[in-house]
């Protein structure tokens, strides 16, 4: 890839119909396969025998997936170029008997899932979305894109305090929705789903069910420089990865490593599950991929000796109103190009040699980029990079894009970052 930059405000248009597209992880991952196979890519069945052949292929496991692209005489030693990233962000999520009530209103019952600010889902139109499991085994998803529930915020003449002492939630009482009014039916929410899906009531038999904002992403600001939507830690990440995958393939024989696309599930609750960064799918994908072009164990540890990853997952943007917490020489701005996240502490992997990494990319994609580091008297965050680098010893490097807002039901980035963010994964990818 040269200075030229291969996507443009297109791509940050596509990304608003995917964010829109994908209200749970399980969406994301089926709309990235999509992508995927239209590009030539075909799914692979973890319990089939896969062959050597090359060319583009992808697993899928709930609210994973893991696609790759082998060129054309790739050995089995071959390194390869990962972009990792995740699929879940911070909601509130259908507890497993979820009809619940009081005062003659009917509600569902929820479970806060992650660490996501828990104001920013009141007085919302929230719809409804996930997978439901049928008797014989097969999943089936659910959208329910209108204005079905509602966690309404007590009345400011109920609460007179509540703008000098600020608002104090209860995960347990005060984040539950409504969507309706009358008594309570037990097994009611279900047979509603099912007859969105068009399946007999009876016929599910679990579900991972989730509500999400219907207010669909937009350009905001006087010039339009800014967008706000939902689910952009870390869905902005996962399009930007599917589309960087999907370029870096139409390189085919130029390729020096093998292109992939990793994005995990449950990053927002610490990565442990068997969809989770801190899982063996990536290892096993890896070695079941150097096995079946013909490798050996010592091949395979020569392929992940030379692997390179790229953990892409938003940071923080300087807020205006706080500028005070952030580290006063480190300010990333939106649309200033994405940002190399640093923490001496390995809450982010990144280290001098990433640094370098990332910086050729960037100069590859004729893209900019901006440094991060957390205020010395503020915890940091972290990703999927570090157990990335942990678990599998590959040299992962952490990345990701500057927004506001973060683990909000609503984000905001600067609407040039999503396509300097994809350039930027492409250069890396093509290597």
């Amino acid at each position: 890839m040269t200075n030229s930059a291969r996507f443009d405000r297109g791509h940050t248009d596509d990304l608003m119909s995917f964010l829109a597209a994908s209200p749970s992880p399980y969406h994301a991952v089926a709309n990235a396969a999509a992508r995927l196979a239209e590009a030539g890519f075909r799914q692979v069945a973890e319990t089939d025998a896969w062959d050597g052949s090359g060319g583009g292929k992808f697993v899928l496991r709930g609210g994973a997936i893991i696609a790759w692209y082998v060129p054309e005489g790739a050995g089995p030693a071959t390194p390869y170029r990962i972009v990792g990233a995740h699929t879940d962000s911070p909601n509130l999520r259908v507890k497993p008997v979820p009809d619940t009530g009081a005062n003659g209103w009917r509600q569902i019952a929820v479970e806060v899932y992650g660490g996501t600010l828990l104001n920013t889902w009141l007085d919302r139109d929230l719809g409804l979305s996930g997978r439901v499991t049928l008797r014989d085994g097969r999943h089936h998803l659910v959208h329910v894109d209108r204005a079905l529930l509602r966690v309404p915020q007590l009345a400011v003449h109920l609460d007179r305090s509540v703008n000098t002492d600020g608002l104090k939630l209860d995960k347990q009482r005060h984040m539950t929705p409504i969507w309706g009014l009358g008594k309570v039916a037990e097994g009611d929410l279900i047979a509603f789903v099912a007859e969105e899906i068009g399946v007999a009531p009876e016929d599910v038999r679990g579900w991972d069910l989730m509500v999400h904002s219907i207010e669909p992403p937009a350009y905001l600001g006087r010039e339009r420089e800014l967008l706000a939507g939902p689910r952009m830690d870390n869905l902005l990440s996962v399009h930007a990865g599917t589309a960087a995958l999907v370029a870096a393939a139409g390189a085919g024989g130029d390729l020096t490593a093998i292109p992939v696309l990793a994005a995990f599930d449950h990053e927002e609750n610490g990565s442990q599950s068997d969809t989770g960064a801190d899982g063996p799918l990536l290892g096993t994908v890896l070695e079941r991929s150097v096995f079946a072009r013909g490798g050996s164990y010592e091949d395979r540890a020569r392929a992940l000796a030379g692997t390179l990853c790229l953990s892409s997952d938003t940071g923080h943007a300087v807020h205006p109103n706080y500028s005070e917490r952030h580290e006063p020489g480190h300010h990333p701005m939106p649309n200033g190009g994405p940002i190399l996240k640093v923490n001496v502490n390995q809450r982010y992997a990144t280290d001098g040699s990433g640094r370098a990494v990332f910086a050729d990319a960037c100069e590859r994609a004729g893209v900019p980029w901006q440094a991060f580091v957390s205020h010395n008297a503020m915890p940091c965050g972290t990703t999927i990079g570090p157990i990335t680098a942990a678990r599998h010893g590959i040299s992962t490097v952490d990345i990701g894009v500057a927004i506001l807002s973060m683990h909000s039901a609503r984000e905001l980035c600067g609407a040039e970052d999503p396509y300097l963010l994809a350039n930027a994964l492409t250069a890396f990818l093509e290597g």
